[in-house]
């Protein structure tokens, strides 16, 4: 069963699955929103393109390797980004990203998932956005957290995932922003690491 997050908390990913995740995927979902034509006729929809983000964190807080649009791997392969949407169309994740954290280096103690409007479209645009956690070996959704709060930011700092005792947590961070990229969002994020 998946817990709901709010923004701000924090959970163990291995209790909420009932087991040790090895690989998860982070689910991006968003739908672009309908604008009303003249007395409520004629009203469309505008494609807006949200990209999902990863950026590797070591020890000393520095970044280690970033996975997005234009590098859809990690160095180390431990982290896939399935490529970009463009439209937010259709139902389901818009756009994935694999995580195998038995593969992540040692080094690496968090890894933070942001989302950005590259065309620079603000999430008044957007609505039935979210993220989520699904254990990849079984495709169950572990965690989600709603991102559709409607204003001017293009950005938002999404999740963070960390090493604790051992063991992956997730941070539901859920922070406005803005920028086109996650390089955007960096004097923002280092707050959290």
């Amino acid at each position: 069963m998946s817990v709901n997050l709010s923004k701000g908390q924090k959970i163990s990913l291995d209790k909420e699955a009932g087991t040790t995740l090895t690989r998860i995927t982070m689910g991006l979902g968003w739908d672009a929103a309908k604008t009303k034509g003249f007395l409520g006729f004629g009203s469309k929809t505008e494609a807006v393109d949200l990209d999902a983000s990863c950026v590797m964190f070591d020890d000393n807080k520095s970044t280690s390797d970033i996975v997005w649009f234009r590098q859809l791997k990690s160095k180390d392969g431990s982290i896939v980004h399935t490529g970009d949407n463009r439209t937010g169309a259709g139902d389901g994740d818009d756009e994935q990203i694999n995580v195998d954290l038995s593969k992540v280096p040692a080094h690496v103690k968090s890894l933070v998932f942001t989302v950005n409007s590259f065309t620079g479209q603000n999430f008044s645009q957007v609505e039935n956005a979210y993220c989520r956690i699904l254990n990849a070996s079984n495709n169950q959704e572990v965690a989600r957290f709603n991102l559709s709060v409607q204003g001017s930011h293009t950005a938002q700092i999404m999740a963070k995932l960390y090493r604790h005792n051992g063991e992956w947590k997730m941070h539901a961070i859920g922070e406005n922003g803005n920028g086109r990229t996650f390089d955007d969002l960096m004097p923002q994020i280092a707050v959290h690491l």
